[in-house]
């Protein structure tokens, strides 16, 4: 399918058509259907769908048959493969369907629908249908396909039941010598259980033994000649069976071109009818069709959205107009806008019916699109990159017939070299002759509009006061991008949007300030816990062999092994003052070997006076703390 038909969603479209189709080969042709460019054609294809509408109201459903398996039937019949009783009674229900199918469309010639008329072309085929109903019934070749196969079949039944008289009197004349009181059908015939040791007691034929051995299943010889008489009317039987069969399939083959028109016919009607449905369930009507190139669209909606929910959307361009630039908030529908109109476009050329309450199509040649993202990760293209690439693509195809839709133009770069790009191919758009749908919001492209007669500017309305998009499109107003307005909506605070007036107005947004009530405090952002990393500790690694000890480390002596605090920390010849036992000493650091790191053992601000200094000295410090003490003395020690 045409990548413009596919970014529009035609083929959901179609999708949704071939749910309403009842045949195989109908729902495999809906796949390819295409908008037409004859406007002959397209004509006919939409009146048809108008009149399958009206039967449908008029008359009901139509019996569209399933015709499952009945083309290759035909063709084996033809080709003298002899068919099954059950596939032929499969014909059989086709040709009554078609006489279903020719009463309902009988019914609508009465009220002149012209649809109705292609009763005429169905063939009813009485005949055949009457000669495969007389032969077949419940997939087997029922007693009445002939007379032969009647008398066969009965005198069959004579002999079987024959068979099981004798049988049951010899078991009843035998009973000392069986081992059940019953006959029993073994390998397709009539035998008694007896006794294994008792096999010599009654003339017969051993047809089977049990798992045991200990019984024999027996044909008596009084039996035997009856059972060769029923086996060659069986062969008999199997013949005439045989001809019956080819008798019908030489039939079938006989009424090959009637059967494969039927067929056609069906296939036609099915996919008529499958339009006229989706027209009902869409409450779909037929659009008038010109090659003026104008649209017009009232009160019409996307297929794809909620009857009862969405906006209608009211839209017209010819006459002198063949470009419409639409501005407007992100959240107003312009890109819907632009897509329902390429799509009831395209389903119009279709031949389909289109949701709204009046329409007049212009046949587009062509229906070119640049919609959504188009970013391709494989291909390594940017949103932007992507864009131009389709744009290029669509600049060389289109011509004066063509329905050009572009989304976002110019979007996806630096805002200054975008408008320019925009503009160039709103200028080459327009030289084309071609009638385009634009959406933008540069300011600089609704000023472009204004300057030619056969553009116009447009936008989607929006409701300051409630702050909300309306999603009606107003064709002759330039629209603004309300960015400040949906931001505000959306919980922006009025410092933030204040800051962005200045920034993007100047001098010019005082009034857009005070519209929005900005000054006022709205109490700003309002911040919610959040997580916070946490951060690995870091732990200093200290050498010791340069006397990178701390206060307070706890170190052992070399070589006594003797363990130590550090009271102060080693002096420009290495030696460390350590506590050990209460005794304070000079000693190398080359003679230290640390334990355990002060930081492991004290708390950041701890106070190592409790460990180093005198009771005396811990003592005068409390006190002096509090106020000033006269005559008293703290002696300290260099450390």
């Amino acid at each position: 399918m045409d990548r413009s038909l596919l970014i529009l969603e035609f083929n959901q479209i179609l999708e949704q058509l071939s749910t309403y189709a009842i045949t195989r080969q109908t729902k495999i042709s809906i796949r390819d259907l295409q908008p037409c460019i004859n406007e002959a054609e397209v004509k006919k294809y939409l009146r048809d769908t108008t009149q399958a509408r009206q039967l449908i109201d008029d008359v009901g459903m139509p019996p569209i048959p399933f015709m499952e398996n009945i083309e290759e039937y035909i063709i084996k019949a033809v080709k003298g493969e002899l068919l099954l009783p059950e596939d032929m009674e499969q014909i059989g229900m086709f040709l009554v369907a078609i006489g279903r199918l020719k009463s309902y469309l009988e019914r609508g010639r009465e009220k002149q629908i012209g649809l109705a008329f292609y009763s005429e072309n169905l063939l009813s085929l009485g005949d055949l249908r009457e000669e495969i109903e007389r032969s077949i019934r419940n997939g087997k070749i029922d007693d009445y396909a002939s007379a032969t196969l009647r008398n066969i079949r009965r005198q069959l039944q004579i002999l079987e039941d024959r068979m099981k008289e004798k049988a049951e009197r010899i078991l009843r004349t035998n009973q000392a010598h069986a081992s059940e009181s019953f006959i029993v059908n073994r390998n397709g015939r009539i035998c008694l259980p007896i006794k294994k040791e008792c096999r010599n007691r009654v003339p017969c034929t051993i047809v089977e033994k049990s798992s045991t051995g200990a019984t024999l299943f027996i044909e008596p010889q009084a039996i035997t000649q009856l059972r060769e008489d029923y086996e060659l009317y069986k062969l008999e039987e199997d013949n005439e069976e045989r001809r019956i069969l080819y008798a019908i399939m030489n039939s079938i083959a006989e009424e090959e071109s009637a059967l494969k028109e039927n067929i056609r016919v069906i296939i036609l009607l099915d996919f008529i009818f499958a339009k006229g449905k989706m027209s009902a369930e869409m409450q779909a009507i037929e659009p008038q069709i010109n090659t003026e190139r104008q649209i017009r669209l009232v009160a019409a909606r996307h297929p794809m959205l909620n009857a009862a929910e969405c906006v209608r959307l009211d839209f017209e361009i010819g006459k002198g107009v063949r470009g419409i630039i639409i501005t407007g908030p992100n959240t107003g529908g312009k890109t819907v806008a632009i897509k329902t109109v390429a799509l009831l476009s395209a389903m119009a050329c279709a031949g389909l019916h289109i949701p709204c309450k009046c329409a007049d199509i212009a046949i587009n040649a062509q229906i070119l699109c640049d919609i959504g993202d188009g970013q391709n990760i494989a291909d390594n293209l940017s949103t932007f990159s992507a864009h131009i690439e389709n744009i290029i693509e669509i600049l060389k195809r289109v011509n004066e017939e063509s329905l050009v839709i572009l989304d976002e133009l110019g979007s996806g770069t630096d805002p200054t070299e975008g408008m320019g790009i925009a503009i160039a191919i709103l200028e080459k758009l327009r030289q084309s002759g071609a009638l385009f749908l634009v959406t933008t919001h540069y300011p600089e492209v609704k000023e472009y509009a204004g300057k030619y007669e056969e553009i116009v500017n447009a936008r989607m309305a929006f409701d300051r006061i409630s702050l909300k998009p309306q999603y009606r499109l107003e064709i002759g107003e330039a629209g603004e991008s309300c960015a400040l307005y949906i931001a505000k909506c959306l919980g922006l605070p009025n410092e933030m949007l204040k800051r962005a007036a200045i920034e993007a107005y100047g001098d010019q947004s005082a009034q857009l300030i005070q519209e929005l009530k900005l000054e006022e405090d709205d109490g700003g952002l309002q911040k919610v816990p959040s997580p916070t990393v946490r951060k690995q500790e870091v732990v200093k690694v200290r050498s010791e062999q340069d006397g990178g000890f701390e206060r307070g480390d706890s170190v052992v002596v070399m070589p006594n092994g003797k363990i130590g605090i550090v009271v102060k920390a080693a002096d420009k010849n290495g030696d460390v003052m350590v506590q050990v036992q209460k005794e304070k000493m000079l000693l190398n650091h080359k003679r230290l070997k640390l334990k355990v790191p002060a930081n492991q053992l004290y708390p950041e601000d701890y106070d190592f006076s409790i460990i180093f200094d005198t009771i005396e000295n811990r003592k005068a410090r409390h006190k002096m703390g509090k106020n000033h003490q006269e005559n008293l003395m703290i002696y300290t020690e260099d450390y």
